[in-house]
């Protein structure tokens, strides 16, 4: 892992973290981290060849801060409840694009883009919905916000009636989830004899 990645798979733990305390929010945020990436990576790709390596760096900010206001306004006329609930950290989509751009990623195979695209995706939305099932015992709550409509009596499944562990829907039971994920995966990679 060299130091390039490292920055940019750190800057994603901010999001990974912040908003995936329910299913909804992760899986609206990462779909707005593709819509953003892709645009971004299509409208720099463009660009690119025209501007002289001096102005790649405030070119990259400008756009990658321009599409990531106008995917928030989207979202906000869209759904305004689920905004609120992640609009701090689709501001941090612009500078996930800048960082990608600085690394070299839209320059790699569609591959490699697809692939890390995907496993941050696979992760949010597999941790956001560990935890709202063990932090609020539901599964699918707020899930009208996504499509658009503000039902208010909608619950999601309730699979618990008493709610749950109320810690792993707040970062730092995020942190601790992650953690213990982690270490189960390294417990099965080392379990596993190699050939």
């Amino acid at each position: 892992m060299n130091k390039s990645s490292t920055l940019h798979n750190s800057l994603m733990l901010a999001p990974l973290i912040g908003a995936t305390d329910s299913l909804v929010s992760a899986l609206g945020l990462w779909l707005m981290f593709i819509v953003a990436i892709s645009a971004f990576g299509v409208s720099m790709g463009a660009l690119r060849p025209r501007l002289v390596p001096e102005t790649r760096l405030l070119a990259s900010i400008l756009l990658a801060a321009a599409l990531t206001s106008c995917i928030e306004l989207a979202a906000q006329v869209w759904s305004l409840q689920w905004h609120q609930h992640v609009g701090f950290y689709a501001g941090l989509i612009a500078l996930q694009c800048v960082v990608l751009e600085h690394t070299g990623f839209h320059q790699s195979t569609w591959r490699d883009r697809l692939r890390l695209s995907g496993l941050f995706g696979a992760l949010m939305v597999g941790l956001g919905l560990l935890r709202e099932l063990i932090g609020s015992g539901t599964l699918g709550s707020h899930l009208p916000w996504l499509a658009g409509t503000a039902q208010t009596d909608w619950q999601g499944w309730v699979l618990t009636a008493d709610g749950g562990l109320r810690l792993v829907t707040l970062a730092p039971g995020g942190f601790i989830l992650l953690g213990l994920l982690i270490a189960a995966r390294q417990a099965w990679t080392r379990s596993t004899p190699s050939h």
